[in-house]
């Protein structure tokens, strides 16, 4: 692994509720990342296939319409493996970039009916080297997404650094965070729904707590985006052009903002990024380090996979 890399986020809309195209979008964007020498890129929360706005919108009192919406997240919902992975794999592979992809994921190991908001990670050997599921769904997200467990709380080496990821809010939570930091994480990839600028101050807050470099990744999407076949479009104002604005970047451990923010956009962004900044960052403030008191505070994760 070499000190000195290029990073990337990929603030991209999806092919709204259609698993093969949205697939097929992050692949040619895995491959142009890999062209300009990336060695990491990350992918917005729920890139697959599309983020659920509707749960903003319709009330749960409207089941006959939710039902409907849900049965078409789930059919294009991915579980791992399944023939989305392996050719998110298989693109990794051949651009020699190790990938963090939001999704829907299935609970294939049982009902195949509920769904995680999950972060799957690969390698640049196209390997799937593991996932992470969101401990907590905020507000109306609870009517669509089951909640992780400790268990996907890992790093993954990557030739750009050690990763780990977080999904919106959770990073919010800071336990979770803990958690995270405990891992020796030098990268955190933090795919998120939120473009407000709370959110980004928030980000360079965690990169400087953390000492690590933040990818906050989030998807541009315009109401356009939308098939006019979807009801709930018609619940948005009629002049509003933008759903999700993006605001994505890339952040070093000294909280100073590498990339970004694009908005209001398509497009990927780079950093070269210096993972030696990562230890000059923790001379004053290392969080799981010199300045963590263990003789003060416990810590500990229940790692028990409780799906």
């Amino acid at each position: 692994m070499m000190n000195k890399t290029k990073i990337a986020a990929a603030q991209l809309t999806p092919v709204f509720l259609d698993k093969e195209k949205t697939v097929e979008k992050a692949c040619e964007a895995i491959r142009e990342a890999g062209k300009n020498g990336a060695k990491v890129i990350v992918f917005p929360e729920a890139f697959i296939s599309g983020y659920p706005d509707w749960v903003w919108l319709i009330p749960n009192s409207k089941g006959a319409e939710l039902n409907k919406l849900y049965l078409k997240l789930v059919q294009n919902a991915v579980s791992i493996p399944d023939n989305s992975t392996n050719k998110l794999c298989e693109a990794a592979k051949k651009a020699k970039i190790s990938v963090v992809m939001g999704m829907h994921e299935r609970n294939a190991e049982t009902s195949g009916s509920s769904l995680f908001n999950s972060l799957l990670f690969i390698n640049d050997q196209g390997e799937i080297t593991g996932k992470h599921r969101k401990l907590i769904p905020t507000g109306g997200e609870r009517l669509i997404w089951a909640q992780g467990d400790g268990s996907t709380f890992k790093a993954y080496d990557t030739a750009a650094g050690k990763i780990a990821g977080l999904i919106c809010w959770e990073n919010f939570m800071p336990l979770a965070r803990n958690a995270i930091y405990e891992t020796g994480a030098q990268i955190l990839a933090a795919p998120t729904w939120d473009k407000s600028p709370n959110w980004q101050q928030s980000m360079q807050h965690i990169a400087r707590e953390g000492g690590m470099f933040v990818v906050s990744t989030c998807m541009a999407l315009k109401k356009e985006d939308i098939p006019d076949s979807y009801d709930f479009k018609k619940l948005y104002p009629e002049d509003r052009e933008w759903i999700n604005t993006g605001n994505s970047c890339i952040i070093s451990p000294k909280g100073q903002i590498l990339a970004g923010p694009l908005e209001a956009e398509e497009g990927i962004l780079y950093a070269d990024i210096d993972l030696n900044e990562i230890i000059e960052a923790k001379r004053m403030f290392d969080v799981v380090g010199h300045y963590s008191r263990p003789d003060v505070f416990n810590f500990s994760v229940n790692t028990k996979n409780n799906h």
